[in-house]
C-alpha cells in the first residue's frame, strides 16, 4: 500500500474508481428471487458462476421455490446439477435447507443472518452474499478473490476471511459497503487474478501496494 496516502484516502479513491469502471455492480449468479439466489450461491462452491448458470437454468423452470425444490427430491434434483463439482453433498444440502425454509420460513429465505447460517450448506460467506445482494445490507462476502485483492492490495490484510471481512467494514466507505463485495470480486475474477495479475490494466495500480507487480 502506498505510504503516500493515508489508508482511508487510498479506500476512498480506490473503491470511487471501481465504481466508476462498474457504476451497478452485482453477481454474475442468474436467479430471479431470494430462494433461487440461495440455491445458486450453495451450489458455487467451488464451482464457476458459469456452472452453476448452465445448471440452475433448466433446474429453476422446474423448481423455484423452496416447496417445489423440496417435491422435486434430492435424486432428481442430482440429475440437474451432476456438471457442478460436490454435487451429491450439495443436493443433500439444498433439499435439507428446502425442508427447514418449509417448516419454519413459511418457505421464505429469512433475513436474518443466524437463521441463514443454520441452513445446511450455509456459512457466513453465504449467509453475506444472502443479505447484500437479496436484501441491500452493507455486508462483504470474502471468497478467494476478496481475500487475495484485500491481501495483495493491502486494503485489508488478514490471515482468515473473517478478519479479512471485519477490517474492509473498517475501511470500506459507507458510501461504497453495499456494492464493495462485487467490485473487489470482479476486480479479483478479471484483474487481480491469482497466478498473473494483469497489474498494467489495473485502474487501482497506483493504490495498491503488491510489489512483484505483472505488467502485460
Amino acid at each position: 500500500m502506498s505510504t503516500k496516502k493515508s489508508l482511508p484516502e487510498i479506500s476512498e479513491q480506490l473503491f470511487t474508481r471501481l465504481q466508476k469502471e462498474n457504476p451497478n455492480p452485482t453477481t454474475e449468479l442468474n436467479y430471479a428471487n431470494p430462494f433461487e439466489l440461495l440455491i445458486a450461491v450453495m451450489l458455487s462452491a467451488q464451482a464457476t458462476d458459469k456452472s452453476v448458470n448452465k445448471a440452475t437454468g433448466p433446474l429453476f423452470k422446474r423448481a423455484n421455490t423452496a416447496r417445489k425444490m423440496l417435491n422435486l427430491g434430492e435424486n432428481a434434483l442430482r440429475e440437474y446439477i451432476k456438471t457442478i463439482g460436490l454435487f451429491n453433498s450439495k443436493a443433500k444440502h439444498v433439499i435439507a435447507t428446502c425442508a427447514i425454509l418449509v417448516a419454519q420460513h413459511r418457505g421464505q429465505v429469512p433475513r436474518d443472518r443466524a437463521a441463514l447460517e443454520a441452513l445446511p450448506g450455509v456459512g457466513r460467506k453465504t449467509a453475506n452474499v444472502i443479505l447484500n445482494t437479496a436484501f441491500g445490507e452493507p455486508t462483504i462476502a470474502v471468497d478467494t478473490h476478496i481475500f487475495r485483492v484485500a491481501n495483495r492490495t493491502g486494503l485489508a490484510p488478514g490471515k482468515t476471511p473473517l478478519a479479512v471481512e471485519q477490517k474492509l467494514l473498517q475501511v470500506v466507505p459507507a458510501k461504497f459497503q453495499h456494492d464493495a463485495h462485487h467490485w473487489l470480486i470482479l476486480h479479483g475474477r478479471y484483474i487481480c487474478v491469482a497466478r498473473k495479475p494483469r497489474c498494467g490494466a489495473c485502474v487501482i495500480e497506483d493504490l495498491c501496494g503488491f510489489q512483484p507487480k505483472v505488467y502485460q
